[in-house]
């Protein structure tokens, strides 16, 4: 059984695809608006900063639910220089991208232990590393995405449940198409192979952690070679 979260934003919406055609068992949460089509019967709408809700979600498909890999894709982002930011704003990013994340993993651990099996792939991003003007509250959720893997990592090793981050560049999906023109050509001038990622690596590496068990409490770099 495949979880994917935030299946109506570009890269969630397109692992949720490429799982689907792939034949798995699969779910998809959203927070809003449920996307269309035969293949989102599946989906459920779920506030994942709600823990009640969380909880409830996760006991609705325990019964149900094997092999679970839990891939943690909703996510919001804010940009605005620090010194002028509204803080309810950015409270509200490490809200979704980091104690909603940790609200979903906290509820699922108890069933994947039971099972002795789990796969966690948290999405976070290049951002946390290199430091981006504006993104203060964005990169702050995904640097703390990183370090809380660290812990949660140790603490069901021994239970066969991996946890793994995988740090994103840019990509052909997803918020790279809000960002003008004018700064992707200067981003991409950064990136080794000149052009911005197909999200069909971003499947691939989901499926060598979910492949890999004794990798745990990693964060995988895959960016294209950005300097």
């Amino acid at each position: 059984m495949i979880i994917i979260t935030g299946v109506t934003g570009g890269i969630g919406n397109y692992l949720f695809n490429s799982f689907f055609k792939n034949g798995e068992e699969i779910i998809g949460t959203y927070h809003l608006s449920k996307p269309e089509g035969e293949q989102y019967k599946n989906c459920v709408q779920l506030d994942i900063t709600d823990n009640s809700e969380v909880e409830k979600f996760v006991n609705s498909i325990s019964s149900h639910s094997e092999n679970i890999t839990l891939i943690n894709c909703a996510g919001i982002s804010y940009n605005a220089f620090a010194h002028k930011s509204d803080v309810h704003e950015w409270a509200s990013v490490i809200n979704v991208n980091l104690t909603g994340t940790f609200y979903l993993i906290r509820a699922i651990l108890p069933l994947m232990r039971e099972q002795n099996f789990g796969r966690i792939i948290n999405l976070s991003s290049i951002v946390a590393q290199t430091g981006v003007m504006g993104t203060s509250a964005y990169a702050a959720s995904k640097a703390g995405l990183n370090g809380m893997i660290k812990s949660i990592a140790l603490e069901n090793a021994q239970k066969a449940v991996t946890v793994n981050s995988i740090n994103l560049g840019y990509f052909k999906v997803g918020m790279i198409n809000t960002v003008p023109m004018e700064m992707q050509e200067k981003i991409k001038t950064k990136i080794a192979f000149n052009e911005f990622g197909d999200p069909q690596n971003i499947f691939n590496t989901i499926q060598y952690i979910r492949e890999t068990p004794y990798l745990t409490g990693s964060c995988i770099d895959l960016n294209g070679g950005i300097v």
